[in-house]
């Protein structure tokens, strides 16, 4: 793990925690948290962040987009680095607050600084922190889903798999079209629902095929689409964030158990 010295100042890390990992997840951002401070961070949650606003960018709704990215801005723009264990809201900010302000050049050159610091939790701790987890062990078979803007937006695909590696007794099996889109896509499972259960009902098929006891991934979307059908399919295979494995913390209900 890099270590700090006196010449190296603590990175100062602002958590955006994401709409899902907040409601539907909270070990996430736990999770997210201990891999972070361990790694020689000094992390805090800003109380004023809010959706990211993905779901209305999506849908056209750009006035609105740009008045939560300026809310998001002002909370993060102390912070050395942004971190978000997802891929999706991460590509948001990176990606695509800067597009929203084409026509006005203060903010604009605000987002851009922002997306500039702005990293997907496990690209942050390989490429930027060159960091190792602390030993930890998962003594199960896993596969794992590359979700669609993490892989095709941030180019997130060997970072999860490499520190994955070096937890105990993990054995990843890799499935067929692990790159392969479950049928989430935010608001495209609500406007196209038979397409998207199609979509995952392949992923999860491919999923037990692979004969594994865990699917892993990095957005909570994903994680909870894959989970309820394989929750309706009566599969066995457990469901978990691979913050939550890093952090030994996947010990509790997978995401999916207890929820009707």
């Amino acid at each position: 793990m890099t270590e700090n010295t006196q010449n190296t100042p603590t990175p100062r890390v602002g958590l955006f925690v994401t709409c899902l990992i907040d409601l539907f997840r909270p070990n996430v951002g736990f999770a997210a948290v201990k891999l972070l401070q361990q790694a020689g961070c000094d992390v805090e949650v800003p109380r004023a962040q809010t959706c990211c606003g993905q779901p209305a960018y999506n849908n056209g709704d750009r006035q609105t987009s740009a008045a939560i990215a300026r809310q998001v801005i002002a909370a993060f723009e102390p912070f050395d680095y942004i971190v978000a264990a997802s891929g999706s809201c991460t590509g948001m900010l990176r990606e695509h607050y800067p597009r929203l302000f084409d026509d006005d050049p203060a903010w604009r050159g605000r987002a851009v600084r922002l997306a500039e610091r702005c990293y997907e939790l496990n690209a942050f701790l390989v490429d930027v922190l060159d960091a190792e987890p602390t030993a930890t062990a998962f003594a199960h078979t896993v596969t794992y889903h590359d979700s669609c803007s993490g892989l095709r937006e941030l180019g997130i695909k060997q970072q999860p798999r490499s520190l994955l590696a070096d937890v105990e007794g993990l054995q990843l099996l890799e499935m067929e079209d692990c790159e392969v889109c479950c049928g989430f896509g935010g608001t495209f499972c609500i406007k196209y629902p038979k397409i998207s259960e199609r979509m995952v009902s392949d992923k999860a098929a491919n999923i037990t095929a692979t004969e594994v006891e865990c699917i892993l991934g990095g957005d909570m979307g994903c994680l909870l689409n894959i989970a309820g059908r394989l929750k309706r399919q009566g599969s066995a295979v457990k469901v978990y964030h691979v913050a939550e494995v890093l952090a030994g913390m996947a010990d509790g209900a997978a995401i999916g158990e207890g929820e009707s």
